[in-house]
């Protein structure tokens, strides 16, 4: 049974908002402030007493109360905010990540009497995030797919050996930061890193950048000049795109991987390299050898350690935590403060198949970045070509297309990761950094069947299969 409003304690309004944990405070048509809840008094550290019958402005100081008031546009327009994501300035100087959500106080005739605004703290969110991203991240590699954290476990045990690795992957998979991250790791790290991409020149350009060349070597030979290699002397050389150089080229450099000797073009002797090689390729080395493209003895020579690079479409779950690094960084050279993607805009960047990998993605972050002038990548602000029917052009109408086609993609992608790992839960939910229980439940929402192995029935998803 309802109880009448006649029946509440005088004071029933400050009971209640003292006892929600998100800050909440009243303004009226003056906006000045009429309520002011214990939860924002200390994510402001202003008292009550001193933010009552006060400006808003005054109290609450953020990065959108100059220009860009969401109470201001609710009051204005009618329309609530929910979520708006801002920083505030506390009384210390300090800023706070929090979200806004907004709304209008009327009275039986309609009449605007003044607005409510609700602060959700968000630091300690940001702060799990940060952790999370840590935990995911080897140096400027992020991911959290299994067969990415395997590559993190092998790559600082393989960094401090001298052996020769060779890196294969799509382009824009992310080889040249594997070839640093691995030279980070290594013994070597306070020599140099040089990189060369052998598909970009011909032979004769390929052997005098290589090896360098000596003055009067050719006609416009006008000085001595050093090469890649003597530039990574003490250091690491990564040979980029190393299945495109020409057969004639491959038995010159297969000479130099077998001994570290080479002989600058028009030089009288040959110098001893001391460099660590790490090769690249995005094409498949071994393909090449069977169709007789690429010399079987260089192959050999060069894949000592191989490591295989999954392209994005297989990695789908790390879309997320690369947008985030990406928006960070462009935040920084653009000198944007965009705080994060809609859920339908996430949705579209799920849906995509990245045939240009995670250089794609950070092409689209980027022309979404340039549109965006707000703090929150919506649909609209993605290149046409990603968008697909319902997406929809705001941050709430029209996604039901784009959510539909979210949860076919995670269904796919939690059957295909469940079969990698045998259909055992425990080893799948460690693999994604989640809590079993909580795998089980995505899987029942998702009507995902797991079939039920007695060797297993004791460790996989607890008995459920469907």
């Amino acid at each position: 049974m309802k109880r009448s409003a006649r029946n509440l304690p005088e004071d029933a309004q400050d009971i209640i908002l003292n006892t929600i944990s998100c800050g909440v405070f009243t303004v009226d048509t003056d906006w000045k402030i009429s309520s002011f809840n214990r939860a924002v008094s200390e994510l402001t550290g202003i008292p009550e007493a001193e933010a009552l019958g006060r400006p808003c402005r005054e109290v609450l100081r953020g990065d959108i109360c100059a220009g860009n008031c969401a109470l201001r546009e609710t009051l204005a327009t009618g329309n609530p905010i929910v979520n708006r994501p801002f920083e505030l300035i506390d009384v210390k100087g300090r800023r706070r990540p929090v979200s806004i959500s907004t709304a209008v106080f009327r009275d039986r005739n309609g009449t605007i009497l003044g607005g409510l605004e609700s602060i959700r703290d968000l630091t300690t969110i940001e702060q799990l995030k940060k952790e999370i991203s840590r935990s995911y991240r080897l140096n400027d590699i992020i991911s959290r797919n299994h067969r990415m954290g395997r590559i993190f476990e092998i790559l600082p045990k393989i960094a401090r050996t001298t052996s020769t690795i060779l890196i294969e992957g799509e382009s824009g998979t992310g080889k040249e930061l594997t070839a640093r991250a691995i030279h980070s790791l290594s013994s070597r790290k306070s020599g140099p890193f040089i990189a060369l991409n052998c598909a970009a020149l011909p032979d004769t350009l390929l052997e005098s950048e290589l090896f360098g060349y000596k003055k009067g070597a050719f006609t416009d030979a006008r000085t001595d000049k050093k090469g890649r290699v003597a530039l990574a002397e003490g250091g690491t050389l990564f040979l980029d795109e190393i299945g495109d150089v020409s057969p004639a080229f491959q038995t010159k450099l297969l000479r130099f991987l077998q001994d570290r000797t080479y002989q600058p073009l028009g030089g009288q002797r040959l110098l001893v390299a001391d460099v660590r090689i790490l090769a690249a390729s995005n094409r498949d080395l071994a393909d090449l050898v069977r169709s007789g493209a690429f010399r079987e003895d260089l192959y050999y020579r060069i894949n000592v350690i191989r490591i295989e690079l999954p392209p994005l479409r297989s990695r789908l779950e790390d879309v997320p935590l690369l947008a985030d690094h990406f928006i960070r960084r462009l935040n920084a050279l653009m000198g944007k403060d965009i705080k994060e993607i809609s859920h339908d805009a996430l949705s579209i960047l799920m849906e995509h198949s990245y045939p240009g990998n995670v250089r794609e993605l950070e092409n689209i972050l980027e022309h979404a970045a340039v549109l965006c002038e707000g703090p929150v990548i919506l649909p609209m602000h993605l290149p046409e070509t990603l968008k697909i029917p319902g997406a929809g052009s705001g941050g709430s109408n029209g996604g039901g297309d784009a959510r539909a086609a979210f949860r076919r993609l995670e269904a796919s992608f939690l059957s295909s990761l469940l079969a990698a790992h045998g259909n055992d839960c425990a080893e799948t939910a460690e693999a994604l950094g989640i809590h079993k229980a909580t795998l089980y439940r995505r899987l029942r929402k998702l009507g995902i069947r797991t079939p039920l192995r007695r060797s297993q029935k004791s460790r996989n998803c607890d008995g459920y299969h469907g």
